[in-house]
């Protein structure tokens, strides 16, 4: 039969030559797959194709073009670089090269994105960069970690709390220069008769009305021993109705004072032992 034409493999009859061709058109047959061949595989060159047909066929199906292939042409493993794929160094170490690429996770919201460890970065850019500048210790840092706002913690910052409360929790205070300072006063009113606790911690100011014939007073919550603690009583008509004291109160000559039957009376109150030991005494009679 007369030779094929054929420029591409594909155009190969895989049955030519026949056994019954002249050994010439068998020459020629053989010279147009060389031909063929040549014109199929363009830049082999010299060079010996090594790769598998595993190999050549881990392509088969890829959809992308020649350069978003050579996005895997790296110069060097681990290491960022333009317009190529991000890699892994043989220590699983990736490298963002430093000055020339930003690394940005564009989908970070709170929901989705940076995570470390396996937890998810909820701080937004704005957040983590309260910190820049930060010339600090981790420990100096953690100064800020109190376990109440508004109660004093040893080794931790000084915060008030949410309505401004700052509570030294029998911490003390050392050379303070106040101005304008005001003390809480612990208002009790009228006393209704009974017993009538006055509760240090609720202020240092008490103001109170005897308002029945009996009434007792007792004092709780001073401050440890070693410590002065004081507060004022400023009651209103003590003189009028039966006013007992505390069993210590030690009162100038052991004599309580004799109060205002109609008016107001100022008394002060010191211990240095927890109340053990109470030194009472007027500071103001009959005052109005």
């Amino acid at each position: 039969m007369p030779v094929e034409t054929a420029t591409y493999i594909s155009q190969l009859s895989a049955t030519n030559p026949l056994g019954t061709d002249p050994i010439s058109e068998g020459d020629d047959q053989i010279r147009l797959v060389k031909e063929v061949l040549q014109a199929q595989f363009t830049s082999l060159g010299a060079a010996a194709v090594t790769a598998t047909a595993a190999e050549v066929n881990l392509i088969d199906g890829y959809t992308g073009t020649t350069a978003e292939l050579n996005t895997l042409d790296v110069t060097t493993q681990g290491t960022s670089e333009a317009s190529k794929v991000l890699t892994a160094d043989v220590n699983g170490d990736v490298t963002i090269a430093d000055g020339a690429y930003d690394f940005d996770v564009a989908s970070h919201d709170g929901t989705n994105g940076l995570l470390l460890g396996g937890t998810l970065v909820t701080a937004t850019a704005t957040e983590l960069n309260l910190i820049d500048g930060y010339t600090g210790t981790t420990t100096e840092l953690n100064y800020n970690d109190v376990t109440t706002l508004g109660t004093v913690e040893a080794s931790k910052t000084v915060t008030a709390s949410a309505a401004g409360l700052v509570n030294h929790a029998d911490f003390q205070v050392q050379r303070p220069y106040f101005l304008d300072i005001a003390e809480t006063v612990n208002a009790i009113g009228g006393t209704g008769g009974g017993t009538q606790d006055i509760d240090i911690t609720a202020g240092n100011v008490v103001t109170a009305t005897v308002d029945t014939s009996t009434n007792t007073f007792t004092f709780s919550n001073a401050s440890a021993t070693g410590r002065s603690c004081s507060f004022v009583l400023i009651l209103t008509n003590g003189g009028s109705q039966t006013v007992n004291w505390p069993g210590s109160v030690d009162w100038a000559a052991a004599t309580a004072p004799t109060l205002t039957t109609s008016g107001v009376d100022v008394l002060t109150f010191t211990t240095l032992d927890a109340g053990t030991i109470w030194y009472g005494f007027a500071s103001g009679l009959d005052m109005g």
